[in-house]
């Protein structure tokens, strides 16, 4: 902020997103970028929409039970939630209080993030992070009950509130041996995911796919891919993947995660990407792509936690 004189000194890294994907941004304006091969199907639902609207569109749009629905503008898996039933697709639109995306459930078996960075004045990027993101789950002994299974769970324990609300129809249910029962479709590391480091996977197929995809997104230069693919192999191949979606310059380089990072080296790595946004965005900002003013982003902000307070209140209401 000092250096370049600008708050917001990150807006011009990724100059097709809003706020350059700090915070904020619609998730439509993520998808109006990808070609729609690379996304899963998709619709957007306002708040007050009528159902039968709604019902017309899965139909129009071959989407079948189960899908996933989730904010337009959100994060941190907040309102994100798997829809099985035509109740509980009523139940979630009579009560969320915002504008949302209705999306197929995909069934690949990995998902995968990919953290690029890539400098305009270069044609190569890199990729500085890749892992495995296995979401919240527990496996069935035939002898205890979910709650005690949740209970022995080094992270599930730490969530026993959430947990018991959003699943106490089978609190007490004995979970058959070997079976996965998922506490969460979410795998978002606050929602308890575990994270598997694949940096030895890193290499010129990897980089060669996402900085065509990057290229072909135009001016995304610093954020992270959300991915489902049916293996790392064919991801790197071009083939039987999905992206859920992409985040701009206030993504996370979650690749320190669950990884063995000492907490000194999680800081360098954090630092080690603020500086390379730091140089995307003054970069840009030299060609006229100029930060946002100050009292802008103070107001866009302030609009975004006012949301963002009321989604993680009714998070808590909605099963």
């Amino acid at each position: 902020m000092l250096r370049s004189g600008y708050v917001w000194f990150f807006t011009p890294s990724n100059p097709k997103i809003t706020f350059g994907g700090m915070e904020g941004e619609s998730k439509k304006e993520m998808y109006d970028l990808l070609p729609p091969e690379l996304y899963p199907k998709t619709f957007y639902v306002k708040t007050g929409e009528a159902t039968d609207s709604i019902f017309e569109q899965l139909t129009k749009n071959d989407i079948l039970y189960p899908f996933v629905v989730k904010p337009l503008c959100g994060e941190q898996g907040i309102l994100f939630r798997k829809i099985d039933t035509a109740e509980e697709l009523i139940n979630y639109h009579a009560k969320v209080p915002v504008d949302y995306i209705v999306q197929e459930m995909l069934h690949y078996p990995v998902e995968v993030s990919v953290f690029y960075i890539r400098h305009p004045l270069e044609q190569k990027g890199k990729i500085t992070g890749f892992l495995q993101k296995i979401p919240l789950h527990v496996t069935g002994d035939g002898l205890h009950t979910l709650a005690e299974l949740v209970m022995q769970h080094s992270k599930g324990k730490k969530r026993v509130a959430e947990l018991h609300s959003r699943h106490k129809e089978y609190w007490d249910t004995i979970i058959p041996p070997g079976q996965r029962y998922a506490l969460s479709h979410a795998a978002n590391h606050n929602r308890g995911a575990h994270f598997v480091d694949l940096k030895r996977h890193i290499d010129e197929a990897l980089l060669h796919h996402f900085d065509a995809i990057s290229k072909n997104i135009n001016d995304f230069f610093y954020g992270r891919y959300d991915i489902m693919c049916n293996s790392i192999e064919d991801l790197k191949a071009g083939r039987n993947f999905s992206i859920l979606e992409f985040n701009g310059c206030g993504a996370e380089p979650n690749h320190f995660y669950d990884t063995g990072y000492t907490l000194l080296a999680a800081y360098r790595e954090i630092l080690k990407h603020w500086k390379a946004l730091y140089r995307i965005s003054m970069y840009n900002a030299s060609l006229g792509i100029k930060p946002w003013p100050y009292q802008k982003g103070r107001q866009f902000r302030t609009e975004v936690l006012k949301q963002k307070k009321i989604m993680k209140e009714k998070d808590e209401e909605i099963k």
